[in-house]
This record gives structure tokens, sequence and C-alpha cells, in this order.
């Protein structure tokens, strides 16, 4: 009687196979390096190489929207004319690009 029973529920199901299981994971973290880490990281190199460019006598605009002339290059900061006889220092991640006026 009980193999009768065995039979009709059918064969043991096998387990699925490890990779199928881990297919959808993989594909999902491509799919965000590809569509964040990617574009970020390009960002980032372009944001570097416009850092290590910039040079006295460039015009920039910071993150904070304060535009100005470099007037001095340091180590980790520049010197910053934004009016006649008015120089501030910042940082240097915290300029956002060159400025046109």
């Amino acid at each position: 009687m009980n193999t009768l029973i065995f039979l009709a529920q059918g064969a043991p199901a096998s387990p699925p196979n490890a990779f199928v299981q881990l297919l959808p994971m993989v594909v999902l973290l491509a799919a965000m390096y590809f569509l964040l880490f990617a574009p970020q990281r390009k960002k980032q190199k372009e944001h570097q190489k416009l850092l290590t460019e910039i040079k006295v006598g460039d015009k920039v605009i910071t993150n904070a929207g304060i535009f100005g002339a470099i007037t001095s290059v340091k180590e980790d900061r520049f010197v910053l004319q934004i009016a006649d006889n008015t120089k501030i220092e910042i940082a240097k991640p915290s300029i956002q690009g060159r400025s046109d006026s």
C-alpha cells in the first residue's frame, strides 16, 4: 500500500542547481554596477581631472554657487578672488567646474 501512495505522489523533485539559484542575484548586481557605480566612478574621475588642470587665473564656480578667479593653488586648497580685495580659501573638492564669466 505504501508503494502505491509513493507512486501516486510522483518522484521526489531534485534540488535546484546552485548556479540557477544565484543567477538572478548575479544579474541584479551586474545591472546595479553598470547603472549606478560605473557612471559615478566616471564622474569622479572627470572631477579629479578638472581639479588637477585648474591653474592660476582660471574662473571657477564652487558647489555653493560662488563665482571667482583662482589666485593661488595650494596643496589641498585654492585661493579664490570673489571681488576686488576679497579672497577666500576653499578646499579643492568644493570646486564644481569652470565658469565662463
